[in-house]
């Protein structure tokens, strides 16, 4: 073996050890300032699911110069979605077609405290929580990016249809992804300052056949590798037996459907399996379509509405300001209540110290108490919160 070769492979083991065990190395002290100061390249962490977003990410990251380091997070035992085994072979096969490190890093701990704890005690009270909105704010960005900096990378990268930009009150926003059909931005509106200083997303200045088309013309074998759909820790989307397995005993059992005055119009399977606006699945023969208008943990009642339900207000806490420094006036924005929501006009008013009200100008359908609100100006996202 050479003495090049021997160097390179004591490089990749330190690096595989600082990036387990959290150590090693020094904090980045500011964007570009310690790669500038020692005449390298940027070094980018790069979290790679397997899919074909993330690997074109590294691609492009590496073709811009970058020091490329791939990384898998493993963050659930179970097969299914970005957390998988073959997800990781997936990312491992890749990375070796273009030529970069690649590591297998254990975030299970983190994952399962941020993520799935806090998922099941949400559907324990009542609400219906976006548990890849945690997971991207404290695993995917917190934990990784901790690591990354460790190691002294300069930034972390990911595959998410979104872009970065600082504006000019001089603090960073995300902005939506050219791919209006695929923006995420939603799902990363509580990303602080920090975290967004740091982060890459080059894969949200395109279209989602344009990232393929480069993953085909670099022969990538993720290229035609379908999209993920649900929940990665969630089999078949079943959140209730799910809930049951996470939570064995706590979970409420059946209980009474009843009228917002309280009239029991019949039983339910338990509150875990309803959320705010559903009208199938509910075995109650009224005749005519109902739909949940709310869930009553206390007293394990799932109320049920004749008409559907819209709402012309919310309120929203665990406040993140991104675009806004703060929120001294009423300012109008645009919001959007859920991931798939093209968002509505609102008029957005500071109500507490963490509190937040918006006022619709056309009523809003199924706004849900668990769920995030993210406020827009124009393509940037202003503010975000947890709806009450």
């Amino acid at each position: 073996m050479s003495r090049r070769q021997k160097n390179t492979d004591g490089h990749r083991d330190s690096l595989r050890s600082a990036l387990q065990a959290g150590r090693g190395g020094q904090a980045v002290r500011g964007m570009n300032a310690e790669s500038e100061d020692r005449g390298m390249k940027e070094k980018v962490v790069v979290g790679m699911s397997g899919g074909v977003d993330s690997s074109v990410a590294a691609y492009l990251l590496k073709e811009q110069g970058y020091e490329v380091i791939g990384v898998t997070m493993e963050l659930w035992r179970e097969e299914g979605g970005c957390c998988g085994l073959s997800a990781a072979e997936d990312a491992r096969r890749v990375a070796h077609a273009l030529d970069i490190p690649f590591y297998v890093v254990n975030f299970r701990e983190a994952f399962q405290k941020n993520v799935v704890d806090y998922f099941v005690a949400e559907y324990l009270r009542g609400r219906t929580p976006n548990p890849c909105i945690a997971c991207n704010r404290y695993v995917k960005w917190e934990a990784l990016l901790r690591r990354a900096l460790q190691i002294g990378a300069d930034y972390i990268a990911t595959g998410h249809y979104a872009r970065t930009q600082r504006l000019p009150n001089g603090r960073y926003a995300l902005r939506s992804s050219v791919s209006s059909g695929k923006d995420q931005t939603y799902a990363l509106y509580n990303l602080t300052q920090f975290q967004l200083a740091h982060t890459l997303m080059p894969v949200g200045m395109y279209e989602k056949e344009q990232i393929r088309e480069l993953a085909r013309g670099q022969n990538l074998p993720v290229a035609d590798k379908p999209d993920s759909q649900d929940i990665c820790f969630v089999p078949q989307g079943d959140y209730a037996g799910f809930i049951e397995r996470q939570a064995p005993g706590r979970v409420p059992g059946e209980g009474n459907f009843v009228s917002p005055e309280g009239t029991v119009l019949g039983r339910h399977r338990g509150i875990t399996h309803y959320t705010v606006g559903q009208r199938r699945g509910l075995g109650l023969s009224m005749g005519h379509p109902v739909f949940v208008c709310g869930l009553r943990p206390e007293t394990n009642e799932v109320v049920i509405s004749d008409s559907d339900v819209y709402r012309t207000g919310l309120t929203c806490n665990q406040i993140s300001f991104m675009g806004l420094e703060d929120l001294r006036e009423p300012v109008r924005l645009r919001a959007r209540v859920r991931y798939a929501h093209q968002g509505e006009w609102c008029m957005v008013r500071r109500t507490g110290q963490d509190e937040l009200s918006a006022l619709f100008e056309k009523p809003v359908r199924a706004i849900t108490p668990g769920q995030a609100v993210v406020f827009y100006d124009g393509e940037y996202v202003a503010a975000g919160g947890i709806i009450a």
